[in-house]
């Protein structure tokens, strides 16, 4: 089988997919040096920053460069295609040996960069997936996404609220009723609440040095707060990136910024600004009002849990998330839960159309 110094996979990888991925090991098997062009459109909505970075992600070994290309395709017409391949070389930068392909238009693409071509799976037998399949019905193609593509589009579901009104309880249930629908959904995941772990390690150190510590003797500085939001979204991030196309988290970032201010009296910009960088698309704020509150060692007291129910409630609404909140017995908040994300999904996922093409 013959090898090519320089091999070219071009692709608008929106998004990309198992299919991608194979085209590209395929050419990095038989190239010294493979370049990746991805090509993004203004017009499309996923950013042409990200497309490149999961194509890094994915193939670290190999060069992935991006360029914007907002000419229409047509086929037919050898001006577009001369205009088109003005920025395909001036992206690649170098001569190219072999073009990797498995489109129709690949004869025509390696004959304009005097190259070789090599078709890979253009009947799509190995990977019956397209980019066009993906964006139509992203659920139905899951099985084909990585998982920088699975943490982009998972729906995030946070749950937060006070002190003992069931956030955990909640969480979980809704993550496993989801994993009860079988299928992607087997993979749906939970992230914990980080902050409950670090409080109960910060325990177990005070009462290392003194066994009679109690969560009385614990106290918090501000510094703290912006390493458990970190942490907390790394979590997430981690768990999205491996599960179904929903995430149940119990509390997120966001909801740290609320507890700095409890326990300091004033926002931390850290955290804010760690809040800031992920999306979320439900949050299920638990009410306080009709669960008994039950001490586990780890709490103040009920007397907090209006207020903090209130806080988080005016920061929802402050910031514009989008929210629901849940009341009544367990039954009917997983019910209320459940009706919200069933909701959530059913509005699908929305990307903006390519640029046409003519062929």
């Amino acid at each position: 089988m013959r090898r090519y110094g320089h091999g070219l996979v071009l692709g608008k990888f929106y998004p990309p997919h198992a299919g991608h991925h194979h085209l590209v090991r395929t050419a990095q098997d038989r190239c010294d040096r493979l370049t990746v062009l991805v090509c993004a459109a203004s017009v499309e909505s996923v950013p042409l920053a990200d497309r490149v970075a999961w194509m890094r992600e994915e193939h670290p070994d190999t060069d992935v460069v991006g360029a914007v290309d907002d000419i229409p395709v047509d086929l037919t017409d050898p001006t577009v295609w001369e205009a088109h391949m003005a920025i395909f070389r001036e992206a690649v930068g170098r001569p190219v040996d072999a073009v990797f392909t498995s489109e129709a238009y690949g004869t025509e693409l390696a004959r304009r960069f005097g190259a070789e071509e090599v078709c890979v799976d253009p009947a799509r037998t190995l990977f019956p997936v397209s980019g066009t399949a993906v964006r139509a019905d992203p659920v139905g193609c899951w099985d084909f996404l990585g998982p920088a593509v699975r943490a982009s589009l998972a729906r995030r579901v946070v749950v937060l609220g006070a002190e003992s009104t069931g956030t955990t309880t909640l969480s979980r249930a809704l993550a496993e009723h989801y994993r009860r629908r079988g299928g992607i959904w087997a993979g749906t995941g939970w992230v914990a609440e980080y902050g409950r772990r670090y409080s109960e390690e910060k325990l177990a150190a005070a009462r290392a040095a003194d066994p009679a510590a109690t969560w009385e003797d614990i106290t918090f500085a501000s510094e703290e707060f912006p390493v458990i939001a970190r942490r907390q979204d790394a979590e997430e991030e981690r768990s999205a990136r491996l599960g179904s196309p929903v995430l149940f988290c119990d509390t997120d970032s966001f909801a740290t910024g609320i507890w700095h201010e409890r326990y300091l009296g004033g926002r931390n910009e850290e955290v804010e600004k760690t809040a800031s960088l992920t999306r979320r698309d439900l949050y299920l704020l638990t009410d306080d009002a009709d669960v008994p509150f039950e001490d586990d060692g780890l709490r103040d007291g009920p007397h907090l849990r209006p207020w903090m129910t209130g806080r988080f409630r005016e920061e929802l609404e402050r910031t514009g998330r989008r929210f629901l909140v849940v009341r009544g017995d367990r039954e009917e908040r997983l019910a209320t839960a459940v009706a919200a994300v069933d909701e959530l999904l059913a509005e699908g996922w929305h990307f903006a159309a390519p640029l046409p093409e003519t062929r």
